[in-house]
C-alpha cells in the first residue's frame, strides 16, 4: 500500500528521520518522562535538520516536499516520542499562516529562518473562555497609528515555550469579520508566558499560555487584511492541523503495535509465547488491521492535498480514523500487557497517555463526524482545500 503513495525520496526521508529518532530522541525519552520539562535543546536540534521547512518552497530554502513528506517526518518522530512529533506538527501550523496569508516581505523574512531551523513558529487561537468556539474569543487588538495594541491571552498554544514567532488571532471588531491575525515575536515588550504545566502526556512538549499586556505590534506584522483572522484560524486547522495530528496518532499507533508484538513474543505463558494464545492473537490482529486502515486513510488524504485537490472530508476522516483507532489499539495493548502495562518500564502506558492528547485539537471526533455528516447531506459550506490546496501542492 505504501508504494502507491511513496516515492524513493519519501522512503529516503523516512530512513533519515527514523535513524535520527532512534539515536537522538529515544535516548532522551526516559529523562523527558522523569523531568516533564520543556525540551528546548531537543526541539532546536530537530528544527536544525530542516524538517520544519518540509512544506516551504525551495525558493525560501525549504524542502518543498509537501504534506505526505511532512506526514512521514511527524509519524517517524512520534513513533519514538509523541512529544517531539507534536512539536513538529505544532510548528507546521505556524508555517501555514505565513505561506497562505503572509505578505511577500513577511515570507522572505520568516520562511528562510523557519526552513533553516532558526525560528520555531506557533499559532495561537484558543482562549480559556471560548475553547474551540473561535468567534467567542475576547483578546483584542486596537489600532494606534502604525501599531496595534494587543491585550488578553491565549491557552493551549503548541510550542508556547519554545516558539520564537507567534501567529495570534485576536478581535479587532464585531462578528466573523472582526478577527485579525498578527505575527508577534516572543521578545516583544508586553508579551509574556505562563508557567509551564506538565500534563498527562506528551512530556517535553509545551502547550501553554500566552499573555498580552499592552503589547505593541506594528501594522507590518499583520497577516493579510484586517478581518482575515477567521480564514487564518480555520485554514490552518483544517489543512494542517488535522493532517498533522493524524500523523502523530499514526506514529503512536505504529509504536503500540511494535511494542505489543515484541512483548507477546518474549513473554511466556503455559510454556509457550503469549502470542500463541488465540485471544491475544485476535487482539493483536485487530491492532494490525486498524493500523493498516489508519495509514491508508492518512496517506490518501495528504496525497490528495499534495495534488492540489479538494480534500476537506478526507482530512477530517483521516483524523477521526487515526485518533480513534490509536486509542482503541492502546486499550488493546494495555489489556494484553495487563498489570505490566501499568508501569513506566514498559512504554505502552506512555503511548496511551500521549494518544489522548491528540483527541481534542483541530476538532474532537464528534466534530469530525458532524462535518462529515454535512458532506453526506450536501450541506457542507465549501472546502478550504479547494481554495488553498493548489498553493501548497508538492514540488515535483
Amino acid at each position: 500500500m505504501d508504494a502507491y503513495f511513496m516515492t524513493e525520496r519519501h522512503e529516503r526521508l523516512r530512513k533519515e528521520v527514523r535513524a535520527f529518532a532512534e539515536t537522538e530522541v529515544r535516548l532522551r525519552v526516559h529523562e523527558m518522562e522523569e523531568s516533564r520539562v520543556v525540551q528546548h535543546d531537543l526541539s532546536r536540534l530537530i528544527a536544525a535538520q530542516g524538517w520544519i521547512g518540509v512544506t516551504i518552497g525551495r525558493e525560501f530554502g525549504g524542502m518543498g516536499l509537501g504534506h505526505l513528506a511532512k506526514t512521514v517526518i511527524i509519524e517517524e518522530l512520534s513513533r519514538v516520542s509523541g512529544a517531539m512529533g507534536a512539536m513538529v506538527q505544532a510548528s507546521q501550523l505556524g508555517v501555514a499562516k505565513i505561506l497562505h496569508f503572509g505578505s511577500a516581505e513577511q515570507q522572505s523574512t520568516w520562511l528562510p529562518r523557519i526552513a533553516s531551523g532558526d525560528c520555531l513558529p506557533t499559532i495561537a487561537v484558543t482562549e480559556e473562555g471560548s475553547g474551540g468556539h473561535v468567534l467567542g474569543m475576547t483578546t483584542t487588538a486596537v489600532r494606534d497609528g502604525d501599531d496595534y495594541i494587543l491585550n488578553g491571552g491565549k491557552v493551549f498554544v503548541g510550542n508556547s515555550h519554545v516558539g520564537d514567532l507567534h501567529g495570534v488571532v485576536v478581535r479587532t471588531g464585531a462578528g466573523s469579520k472582526g478577527l485579525t491575525a498578527f505575527l508577534v515575536e516572543a521578545d516583544r515588550p508586553g508579551f509574556s508566558l505562563g508557567a509551564h504545566q506538565a500534563s498527562m502526556g506528551l512530556h517535553g512538549f509545551s502547550f501553554g499560555e500566552l499573555s498580552f499586556d499592552n503589547c505593541r505590534v506594528p501594522v507590518a506584522n499583520r497577516l493579510g487584511a484586517e478581518g482575515d483572522g477567521l480564514p487564518v484560524a480555520y485554514s490552518s486547522s483544517i489543512l494542517y492541523g488535522r493532517a498533522n495530528l493524524t500523523a502523530v496518532a499514526l506514529g503512536i499507533h505504529q509504536a503500540l503495535v511494535e511494542e505489543t508484538a515484541a512483548y507477546v513474543k518474549e513473554k511466556q505463558r503455559y510454556g509457550k509465547p503469549l502470542g500463541d494464545l488465540l485471544p491475544v492473537k485476535l487482539k493483536l490482529g485487530q491492532m494490525q488491521s486498524r493500523l493498516m486502515t489508519a495509514r491508508l486513510a492518512a496517506y490518501h488524504a495528504v496525497h490528495t492535498l499534495d495534488q492540489g485537490l479538494p480534500c476537506d472530508a478526507e482530512l477530517m476522516n483521516a483524523k477521526l480514523v487515526n485518533v480513534e483507532s490509536a486509542l482503541d489499539s492502546a486499550r488493546n495493548a494495555m489489556e494484553i500487557h495487563a498489570a505490566a502495562g501499568l508501569y513506566p518500564d514498559r512504554p505502552v502506558e506512555r503511548y496511551l497517555r500521549d494518544a489522548y492528547h491528540i483527541y481534542a485539537p483541530a476538532g474532537t471526533s464528534d466534530v469530525q463526524l458532524l462535518r462529515l455528516a454535512e458532506f453526506a447531506l450536501g450541506t457542507a459550506k465549501g472546502q478550504w482545500s479547494e481554495r488553498l490546496a493548489p498553493a501548497v501542492a508538492a514540488t515535483p
